[in-house]
């Protein structure tokens, strides 16, 4: 572990912020997560590539685990179930998307020293931040939905705890948050690092007893047409989508980058903006490993054995055993499960914190700003179990993942208009080819998200 610094470097970053940067408004009230802004120390220029990137790898992982949380299972289940391997071109290109995407948030936090709330804030109206924080709160209650409900299917699955029981007992969380929130940055990252590496290794012997077709697979890999022009098939490709790029995920980013003691100047921006995102891009790699595994997984147990219609959870759990053979694939499945939920919470205590902090200026205390977040989950979640049982929260679960796909494009468009701007951002302002790429992917994100909701609708 790291040791921490509040080194004079970022003290005296604080005293000199206290006028209006160029571009922005108004100045700065107070850093991202003040107690632990510039927190773990990093090495200087002379030291070592490994040296600098182990100093900057964590975010990246607490970043990841968005992108591998309950609420992608049940989209990947049923991609996998139904179309065989044809949408893994989906799930690549999701990451991708989102590898730039995060990229730019990173970049963002490090050059302003302001997350992605904060600069809303300060560039848009009253009125018009107040909608935009309303709305990534929504986002946020409907990640934390999506944690909740896939906690308590876990902990049904492995110890036959009743749904509803297993809800409330999501709310206990709330106290392991605040245990390892208040000893150090970098026990929070390893712990996340922990539960992200048993998710990975129950998919590894997932993949290797389900015997996927390997050249099937890599043929999935890449785009096919009918990915388009099937409706039923585009669907689930927008779902998948949106499942795996998270909105919150760019507001905590352009945040938690900022625990690093980097040199506020030039060339140590530069310095963190290169390891941030070579953290970010590997961390996402694994994470498109574990959509596409649970992708691969469903192709290979349930798509190639005629089970198309398997599409949630608690149905991939009964059938993964008894299809391949293998004792242990269930126990595995939901073991992961469980790890993903409680991942997510950790994360999405974070994101919490930092959207309230950054739109309103409002700080509350941990553990009352958690509270509030999770009983807005868990009552819904408690009321749809106790009503409708197992195929409610699976509805549940896929509606939560439809509100985050549209709330994505209010946090996209002012994530590349900002890291666009000259005067924000200054040499660091995005090149032309990294400004239109990242303009193409808002403009699609956009246009899906408009016909998932049209879909939607229509019923």
């Amino acid at each position: 572990m790291l040791p921490t610094d509040t080194s004079s470097t970022a003290e005296a970053t604080l005293v000199t912020e206290d006028k209006p940067e160029a571009g922005w408004r108004k100045r700065r009230h107070a850093p991202s997560l003040s107690d632990v802004y510039a927190s773990v120390r990093v090495p200087g220029h002379q030291a070592s590539f490994w040296r600098k990137l182990l100093a900057f790898w964590g975010p990246g992982l607490m970043v990841a685990v968005g992108y591998m949380d309950p609420g992608n299972w049940a989209t990947d289940i049923a991609g996998g179930a139904r179309y065989g391997y044809t949408l893994l071109s989906v799930i690549l290109l999701s990451n991708l998307f989102a590898m730039l995407l995060q990229h730019l948030a990173a970049k963002l936090g490090i050059v302003t020293g302001r997350d992605l709330a904060q600069a809303c804030r300060d560039h848009y109206s009253k009125p018009v931040a107040m909608v935009l924080w309303v709305l990534c709160e929504v986002a946020i209650a409907a990640c934390d939905l999506a944690e909740v409900i896939g906690s308590a299917i876990a902990l049904n699955l492995l110890f036959g705890i009743p749904l509803s029981v297993g809800v409330l007992l999501t709310i206990l969380d709330v106290l392991v948050v605040l245990y390892f929130q208040n000893r150090g940055f970098r026990l929070i990252e390893a712990l996340v690092a922990g539960l992200i590496f048993i998710i990975f290794g129950c998919f590894v012997y997932e993949i290797i007893v389900s015997r996927p077709d390997w050249v099937a697979l890599a043929g999935g890999l890449v785009p096919q047409r009918e990915v388009v022009t099937n409706p039923q098939m585009l669907y689930v490709a927008i779902g998948i989508l949106g499942a795996t790029v998270m909105p919150h995920n760019l507001y905590l980013h352009s945040s938690i980058v900022q625990t690093r003691a980097f040199e506020r100047n030039e060339a140590g921006k530069r310095m963190a903006v290169k390891f941030a995102t070579i953290d970010s891009t590997l961390a996402l790699f694994l994470a498109f490993f574990v959509n596409a595994a649970i992708l691969v997984l469903a192709a290979a147990a349930f798509h190639r054995n005629g089970h198309h219609g398997v599409a949630d959870i608690n149905a991939a759990y009964e059938l993964l055993t008894p299809v391949l053979g293998a004792g242990a694939a269930s126990v595995m499945f939901a073991v992961a499960l469980l790890a993903s939920g409680q991942n997510s919470t950790l994360t999405g205590t974070l994101a919490g914190q930092i959207v309230m902090e950054g739109f309103l200026n409002l700080k509350l205390k941990p553990w009352v700003r958690r509270l509030i977040t999770r009983l807005i989950a868990v009552v819904p979640a408690f009321i749809v179990t106790l009503i409708a049982g197992e195929k409610g929260t699976g509805e549940l679960l896929v509606l939560s993942q439809v509100i985050l796909s549209l709330q994505l494009s209010f946090a996209v468009v002012p994530l590349v208009l900002f890291t666009s701007d000259r005067q924000k951002m200054g040499p660091f302002v995005n090149r032309p080819w990294v400004k239109y790429t990242a303009w193409a992917v808002s403009v699609v994100i956009i246009l899906l998200n408009a016909h998932l909701l049209i879909q939607t609708f229509k019923g």
